[in-house]
Order: C-alpha cells, then structure tokens, then sequence
C-alpha cells in the first residue's frame, strides 16, 4: 500500500462497481482523486461518503472526447498533474451474434473502446510532460476467452488489451507505467446491461459466484504500490471456482 498517499488518480465509471470500489479504497489510502460517471447523484453521494477533500467530481460520459478531456484537465488544473488514469467505465450488454442486436455492438464499441482511447488521449500529454504516470485499463476474463453469447463484448476486451499492449510499448521513453486488468465474476452492475433473457440467464448462473468489488480495488492498489521501477503489466483474477 506504499505509494499510494497525495497520489492524483482519475477514474472512469466510478459511481457504482469496480469504480466506486477503487474509489472508496484509494481515498482511504490518502489518494486525491477525481471521478467521472454520467449519473451525477451517485458521484455526489460518493463523494460526501468519502470527504470532499479526497474527491472531486464531474459529469463524464466516456463516448464523449470533450467531457473525458474535461475530467481529466479538472485534475490537472485541480492538483497540477494527474498520476494514474483508471479506464475503468464500461457495460456488457451480450447476445447471440443472431439476434442482430447491432445498436447494442454499437454501444459497446463506443463505451469499451472509444472510451478507453480517450481516456488515454486526455491523460497522456499530461503524462508525458510529467515524464511520469500510469494508465489502468480494465480488460476482463472475456479479453482472453470467447463464449457463445459474449462476441462482441470479448472483441471490445481483446482490444483493449491490445490497446494497452501497444501503449506499453510505445511510452517507454516517458516513463509512464501501464497495466491491464482483468476481472472475471465480480459483483457488479455490469450484469443489468444484459438484455437478451437466453444470455441474463446463463449469466446470472456464472455470476452466483461472483466476488465483491473490493478484490477489484485490492488489485488496483497492488499494481499502484509498486516502486516506479517497476510496471505490473497484467493481472487476471477470478473467484476461486470460477471455471470460464
């Protein structure tokens, strides 16, 4: 839990789940954080439970560039530099590739994707400038494994582990830090997105063993503590029986 205090992190999607989680923890480690989300009384509720002086928020929906621009200068011009971008923001709404269900691949795209390439477009000029910095992007067990039900939703976490890979390599020279991770059944909301009743189903019976979110916000603080020296890559956790 070392290097964690007076450290500026920013984090996407963080009124409820992984998000809220990392949240709670960091700023009970002494963290400043900034957090976006689009539902603004989630955030506020948050931040009140927190202490103000440990969090700031603003309304962010990460398919906009402008409003994750605007989450991340906040940090800046609120603190002076921003330490760790947590892209955490993202939702799963699975079907069989049959039920045509393009405008929810549309919405995964945009959320899952787009939404972590902002985030890295906002926080890396900052980074670089720094000559410091790490960006989190949160993958999941889907990112390394397909199922029938999850296609599109795998493809948008295989990419983002792509993503991050290249990001990896590209930002040696500046000293920024990345890590992907990877969550398999956590207890979230993540669920609810799901709308075709065959896959809620088959879910649901995958998620009775889901985990609590803070094993989630555990892994975050393990992968931040590290010295600067070192840059945990990837982690991929899972309930203890979780088979997939």
């Amino acid at each position: 839990m070392e290097n964690i205090k007076d450290k500026v992190v920013v984090i996407t999607g963080a009124s409820s789940g992984l998000g809220e989680a990392a949240a709670r923890q960091l700023a009970a480690l002494g963290a400043k954080l900034v957090l976006g989300a689009r539902r603004m009384d989630r955030l506020e509720q948050l931040a009140r439970e927190i202490g103000a002086s440990n969090a700031s928020i603003v309304e962010t929906d990460v398919t906009c560039r402008d409003d994750v621009k605007r989450l991340v200068d906040h940090a800046v011009q609120l603190h002076g530099r921003v330490d760790v971008l947590i892209n955490n923001a993202g939702l799963m709404p699975s079907s069989m590739l049959e039920k045509l269900h393009v405008e929810e691949w549309d919405r995964m795209i945009d959320v899952n994707i787009k939404g972590v390439l902002y985030g890295i477009a906002a926080a890396l000029p900052h980074m670089i400038r720094q000559k410091s910095g790490q960006i989190i992007n949160v993958s999941s067990v889907a990112g390394h494994k397909v199922g029938p039900g999850g296609t599109v939703y795998a493809a948008t976490k295989h990419a983002v582990r792509a993503i991050s890979e290249g990001l990896r390599q590209e930002v040696k020279a500046h000293n920024i830090r990345t890590t992907i991770i990877s969550p398999g059944a956590v207890a979230t909301e993540l669920t609810q997105t799901i709308t075709d009743p065959d896959v809620a189903a088959g879910m649901s019976s995958v998620y009775k063993q889901a985990i609590p979110p803070d094993s989630f916000a555990s892994v975050v603080i393990f992968a931040m503590s590290q010295p600067e020296y070192v840059d945990v890559n990837e982690i991929l956790f899972r309930p203890t029986s979780q088979m997939y």
